[in-house]
């Protein structure tokens, strides 16, 4: 049995298109593939657990032996984002995609948000979030009115000048939006966008974002290692995807770098149960900025903690990575891919070099946790424990 489990989601990390991209018009999107072509990715620790002996992998070079279990997994759930990716690892299948707005939000509905708040609302429609502040960002400073927006997935994003709106009242603001946004339109999450700048020629977002998600709707293995007595860490926005539920502890993260350093520190201390990370930079700033260059260089920098966390690892600790959609920046679209995610499984024990191919269902993840830190657990996946475990 397992006393530690770092879990690590590269957010948007894919490795290939899923047989069903064509239906969210996703075909031939292969994020890995985008970004290993560059010339500033340079990822050998994740090539010696064997990211690149993943089935399907065209990039990158095979090792013979890798370090750890391999394989991709293909997601159950209906949709492509965050909140339902995330949800899935950690157990739960969404048979429903969340609802989206590719035409903005009703009317009705922005009244309401704009008789609550006392601000009008601007822009309404799906938008690149830098590409929003530098278009609507100076109505905002002359009018104080909220720039509200949507994209591609279940979300009602606010953006704010915090010399206009402070970070606390952008955020009461989100808190009211959460309120009004149930059933029908229950959308995944709620965003605030502070930016900061006089004129679109300087506007730029700041790291105060915060997500308010729904709360999933049955337990997750969270919430099962909790009643288990375990420690439940979250790193980044682990926090928001799961409303808090299940979380015992959480550290905010202002990049994957500072992510990482987190991690790295909660590897040099005793505790008992699962540290779940989320390294949203890959997706936020280069996924949906169409950022090869970018995204390519973050892979490389995490790599290189990479290799710090691998000798911190003790022998009772279990390392996973993975990811929880795709986002692949060289597509036209700057939307979210549907893809196939890696699965990469290290430590003592893990029978090193296990093909696990194609899993059916993040849901294999939350179920492997809860085996190999000895939890029962009746969640949406199936365990990998008796495949990997010497």
């Amino acid at each position: 049995m397992k006393k530690r489990v770092f879990l690590i989601v590269l957010d948007s990390f894919g490795v290939g298109n899923a047989p069903d991209a064509a239906a969210f018009g996703d075909e031939g999107s292969n994020t890995l593939a985008a970004i290993a072509a560059h010339p500033n990715f340079n990822a050998p620790n994740l090539q010696k657990m064997g990211m690149f002996n993943i089935e399907g992998t065209p990039a990158g070079k095979s090792v013979e032996k890798p370090i750890a279990a391999f394989g991709r997994i293909q997601e159950q759930s209906m949709g492509k984002d965050t909140t339902i990716g995330h949800w899935e690892i950690a157990g739960i299948v969404s048979p429903k995609p969340l609802p989206t707005y590719p035409n903005g939000f009703p009317k009705e509905l922005l009244e309401e948000f704009e008789a609550k708040t006392g601000r009008k609302a601007i822009c309404n429609l799906p938008y690149s979030g830098t590409d929003v502040i530098r278009d609507y960002g100076e109505e905002h400073l002359k009018t104080g009115a909220l720039i509200v927006y949507t994209s591609a997935d279940s979300v009602f994003q606010i953006a704010a000048n915090e010399a206009i709106v402070p970070v606390e009242e952008l955020y009461r603001y989100c808190e009211i939006a959460r309120e009004l946004l149930h059933g029908e339109h229950a959308v995944g999450r709620v965003i605030a966008r502070p930016f900061e700048g006089d004129c679109a020629e300087n506007f730029r977002r700041t790291t105060r974002r915060h997500d308010y998600s729904l709360q999933p709707p049955k337990d997750t293995m969270l919430d099962l290692l909790q009643r288990a007595g375990k420690d439940t860490i979250g790193v980044g926005k682990i926090y928001d995807i799961f409303d808090g539920k299940g979380i015992s502890e959480t550290h905010r993260t202002t990049s994957n770098k500072h992510g990482m350093e987190t991690t790295l520190e909660l590897a040099k201390r005793d505790f008992d149960g699962l540290a779940f990370i989320n390294l949203v930079d890959f997706d936020m700033l280069y996924g949906h900025r169409n950022d090869v260059a970018g995204y390519a260089a973050a892979a490389t920098e995490f790599d290189g903690q990479l290799a710090e966390l691998l000798n911190l690892m003790q022998p009772e600790d279990l390392l996973m990575i993975t990811a929880d959609h795709g986002c692949d920046p060289a597509t036209p679209s700057t939307d979210h891919s549907r893809e196939m995610v890696p699965l990469l499984i290290y430590g003592n024990g893990v029978k090193a070099g296990t093909n696990l191919g194609t899993v059916q269902g993040f849901g294999s993840i939350a179920a492997t946790v809860c085996d190999a830190l000895g939890v029962q657990a009746q969640l949406d996946g199936t365990s990998l424990w008796n495949q990997i475990a010497e």
